[in-house]
């Protein structure tokens, strides 16, 4: 092949790419045109043109976000056709676009016609001759890769490079993941382009592209029904807040922003948690049996509440004991949930004080006089508002904190050592854990919203029970209405209570949701399509029975469709053959993908270093690596090490020069984003992330670190792609 044809062949197709970035700012100016139009209809000064406005507008500055995100490497694809079926070349990009004709220019890769660009295969070429993929730096053309894929067509279409995939699994990685939109494999299409109802479950071992494919899933759907899916929204829950970082980009990139990124620590909204409990503690507050233990608590009578109420009325002395309370509050939770009863307050304990009235007087005056006096009375409606207090979810969940009222609820349910490990956990750590997330959510549900004012509930506004500056409207603005009549769950964060709940919910290192967090997500899809994504294998749950049930209840009469990758894009084959030895070794049952990469280097294995030597060993691991490729290093350290190598790093000149010690001090240290290079990681934290060298420090004590530290390790060690050294 010589360099002129390739050289030609560049510039045919960016003359071609040239084009198409053209029409792409004559799109962006008619979509300025049409914002300009619309806040024009808003100086119309009536209703209609408002209306028309907003409309506008929202339609135009969707249309330019879309434009914007898909200006780097708009273009990526190219089919030949047999020329008797299409004599034009069909070229595939991020977005779809039309020439001034209203001519297709180029098919939007998540478009019918441009599925054949993923699926036709030698063995199946449909009737595609030649499938060409542009390599871009930002509208550039900088190469092309050709895959013959019908060879007895007669053409004469040259053919260029040794492959695009190869390409781009070699190239360097920083703190991003980036789309895979111009290398998915057919295999990877067809869990991308599956049923839109139901449950997508694509499983896999590790580097198969699980989490990329399951992204550009919702970025199809999107495409697909976009009605439905931006109405009610997308929801993607992952592991971490370093997870959740690493892919945020991907779905902007595929020009898709109605979607929420949470992180299992922000699923419930208006609350954040990063820290997390030790595996002990995390696996009690994940078990199932927390949800009665927080429905026992939602029923409690509320600490320091009054436990009995007297009052002198005509004749009678009407008293309400803690044993009648207790009947009251019994009865009113049998009715729903707490705070949806408090419209009825007043009027049941009204009915159990008038049923005490035996005076003649009182009986004289009747039932409406002795509600009038009662509700103009202060004492009574100071008990009232003390005793049924509109309940917020935090302020019940303090309630745990104290050791009696745990054995209280957990009495039967949780252990003593269980209730021992939980009451210290919430003692030393006045902040929630990521595991105390679920909890919460389950007490909000548990609870309950408050319910609005309406006119015929005016006797409970008018009864003062809501004085005090207590705005019952605002709390629990996301509560759910998984008890409503209607049946719908919780709405993204963006909208209100009484909104839509979420369209499509994606959750990603599925393996690892403890049977809380699997109710905590499935509330948001009741009614919702799914995509789970997940490996048993790398499962951090020590229990898979009982976290699969809940998995189950989630998704309970939903249509499954089942999608397996097999094939290992991330690691080298020594690198992958390196982990698997480890996950046999140890007798984890492993899905063994089939790496498709070889770079000929081993990984470094060095089992003796002492505790003394573990500095220097770990810098030069760090320096060798980082000498070596061009993206990111990851420092994998046991929990209790973190802020330890953290320390290290910050020292080491050559990579950290300011006392935090996160920044690198030199252009080699510092990815093309600018962010650090080089990062400390506890074996939890890596799960879903790549990066192009890995440095295991003590191995050994991640896999002591919890019932499922194995697993962890085995992860660990599949998130190289090129480098992997191990000290301890």
């Amino acid at each position: 092949m010589s360099e002129e044809l390739v050289e030609r062949e560049i510039a045919a197709e960016q003359a071609f790419v040239d084009r198409v970035y053209r029409q792409l700012e004559v799109s962006a100016k008619a979509a300025q045109d049409l914002a300009e139009e619309g806040h024009s209809r808003g100086r119309l000064g009536h209703e209609g043109g408002l209306v028309e406005r907003d409309a506008m507008v929202f339609q135009a500055a969707r249309r330019i976000a879309q434009l914007d995100a898909a200006h780097e490497g708009l273009v990526f694809g190219r089919l030949d056709m047999l020329p008797e079926l299409d004599p034009q070349p069909r070229y595939v990009g991020r977005i779809g676009l039309r020439d001034d004709n209203r001519d297709s220019l180029l098919i939007d890769w998540r478009a019918p016609a441009a599925a054949v660009f993923y699926q036709a295969t030698a063995a199946e070429p449909q009737r595609v001759v030649r499938r060409r993929v542009l390599r871009n730096d930002s509208d550039v053309v900088v190469g092309v890769e050709d895959e013959l894929l019908d060879a007895e067509a007669q053409t004469d279409l040259p053919i260029i490079g040794e492959g695009a995939l190869m390409a781009q699994l070699s190239r360097a990685r920083d703190r991003s993941m980036h789309s895979i939109v111009a290398t998915i494999q057919a295999e990877q299409d067809k869990a991308i382009r599956a049923p839109g109802r139901g449950v997508v479950s694509i499983s896999g071992g590790p580097g198969t592209g699980k989490t990329v494919v399951a992204l550009h899933r919702a970025a199809y759907l999107l495409y697909t029904d976009r009605r439905r899916y931006e109405t009610g929204g997308v929801l993607v829950v992952g592991p971490s807040g370093v997870f959740m970082r690493y892919i945020e980009r991907v779905l902007p990139s595929l020009g898709e922003t109605a979607v929420a990124l949470r992180s299992l620590g922000e699923v419930v909204d208006g609350v954040r948690a990063t820290r997390h409990d030790e595996p002990a503690v995390a696996d009690i507050k994940g078990s199932g049996a927390m949800a009665e233990v927080m429905r026992r608590t939602s029923r409690q009578q509320a600490p320091g509440s009054p436990s009995e109420f007297r009052i002198f009325w005509r004749d009678d002395t009407i008293l309400l004991t803690r044993g009648q309370l207790g009947a009251i509050r019994r009865n009113l939770m049998s009715q729903g949930r707490r705070n949806r009863q408090l419209p009825r307050i007043i009027g049941t304990l009204l009915d159990a004080m008038w049923r005490q009235v035996r005076g003649e007087r009182g009986r004289d005056r009747g039932r409406e006089a002795f509600d009038d006096d009662m509700q103009s009375n202060q004492a009574f409606l100071d008990f009232a508002a003390a005793w049924w207090p509109p309940l917020d979810a935090a302020e019940v969940f303090g309630w745990l904190r104290d050791p009696e009222f745990l054995a209280r609820v957990g009495d039967g349910v949780l252990g003593p050592e269980e209730q021992r490990l939980l009451a210290k956990s919430w003692a030393q750590s006045p902040d929630l854990s990521v595991q105390d997330i679920p909890l919460l959510d389950e007490l909000r549900y548990a609870l309950g919203d408050v319910p609005a004012r309406t006119d015929d509930e005016a006797s409970l506004a008018d009864s003062g029970l809501l004085d005090g500056g207590v705005d019952m409207q605002e709390l629990f603005t996301a509560a759910d209405r998984e008890f409503a009549p209607t049946g719908r769950a919780w709405a993204p964060p963006t909208h209100k209570i009484d909104d839509d709940p979420f369209a499509h919910v994606l959750v990603d290192e599925a393996q690892d949701l403890t049977p809380m967090q699997w109710r905590m997500v499935g509330r948001r899809g009741r009614s919702a399509s799914w995509t789970i994504v997940g490996d048993l294998a790398q499962s951090s749950w020590p229990v898979p029975a009982e976290s699969a049930a809940a998995r189950a209840a989630a998704i309970e009469g939903k249509e499954l469709h089942e999608f397996h990758l097999s094939t290992n894009y991330r690691n080298s084959a020594e690198i992958y053959a390196y982990a698997a030895a480890y996950a046999e070794r140890v007798g984890l049952d492993i899905d063994l993908p089939t790496a498709v990469r070889s770079t000929g280097v081993e990984p470094v294995v060095r089992p003796g270093v002492a505790e003394g030597d573990l500095e220097a060993a770990t810098r030069e691991a760090v320096a060798a690596i980082a000498a070596e490729v061009g993206g990111t290093v990851g420092i994998v350290v046991p929990a209790a090490r973190r802020s330890e190598v953290n320390a290290w790093l910050a020292s080491w000149p050559e990579f950290a020069e300011d006392a935090a010690g996160a920044r690198a001090a030199v252009d080699s240290a510092v990815t093309p984003s600018g962010e650090d290079r080089i990062v400390v990681l506890t074996g939890l934290d890596t799960k879903g992330l790549e990066f192009d060298g890995i440095v295991v420090v003590r191995p050994q004590e991640i896999e002591d670190e919890s019932a499922t530290g194995r697993a962890t390790l085995y992860v660990v060690l599949t998130r190289a792609t090129q480098l992997l050294t191990t000290l301890g």
